[in-house]
């Protein structure tokens, strides 16, 4: 297992490596295998892009971002100016329900409201509207309604702990789930931040789930 300083190093590495945004004004701290990020970027993609960066890196427990988003007065814009924008590209997103959301934006950041069937929805929203000039940050508050399905909760657990066996990868003995009323419980251990990711992704896919409960805890194996 790596110790901090070690995990710091790979991670300003990784940062540097990333060749899609400038890192020469992000910072790294590392207590415990955490990770917290600091500084500043010249556009949302670019915090993003840091936050993904870091999750590369092995041994990485959790990550606090907490880089802040200075835009260029050359790319500056009203509020209404990116509402408009990001309802543009919302919009032109097919997988997307765009009638069933409501989008607010208070100084350059993005609220966005409503229901969506599934969690891939969700997240395309994201991505939709994180290369929009002008947006500072996005909190999504999509809440996620299933449609109706003739599944039961032991179903619903079968096809995600077969998901977790068909990814090589991941050792689906260390990952315990449990389903009641639509939200999966997922517990246990798994090595590495993408992992965690990983399973929660693979949990989002089976069909009727409404919520998933990540309590699982990144521990490296040897």
């Amino acid at each position: 297992m790596k110790t901090d300083r070690q995990i710091r190093d790979d991670v300003e590495a990784e940062l540097d490596w990333d060749p899609s945004f400038d890192s020469r004004q992000v910072g790294v701290a590392v207590k415990d295998g955490i990770v917290t990020l600091t500084g500043h970027v010249n556009a949302f993609p670019d915090r993003w892009a840091a936050q993904k960066a870091a999750q590369r890196v092995s041994d990485v427990k959790a990550i606090a971002n907490e880089v802040e988003v200075k835009l260029p007065f050359a790319v500056k814009r009203s509020d209404t100016e990116i509402a408009e924008a990001v309802l543009n590209a919302i919009q032109s997103n097919q997988s997307i329900p765009a009638t069933h959301l409501k989008l607010t934006v208070r100084d350059g950041w993005l609220t966005v409201q409503g229901q969506v069937n599934w969690q891939y929805q969700s997240n395309a929203v994201d991505i939709a509207v994180r290369g929009v000039h002008g947006v500072k940050g996005v909190e999504n508050l999509i809440v996620i309604k299933p449609l109706p399905v003739d599944t039961s909760p032991e179903a619903i657990k079968t096809k995600i702990e077969g998901a977790f066996q068909r990814h090589a990868h991941r050792d689906a003995r260390k990952i315990r789930v449990t389903v009641e009323n639509g939200v999966v419980t997922l517990e246990g251990e798994v090595p590495s931040w993408q992992e965690r990711e990983d399973a929660r992704s693979a949990a989002w896919a089976a069909p009727g789930i409404s919520q998933v409960e990540d309590r699982l805890v990144v521990r490296p194996w040897p």
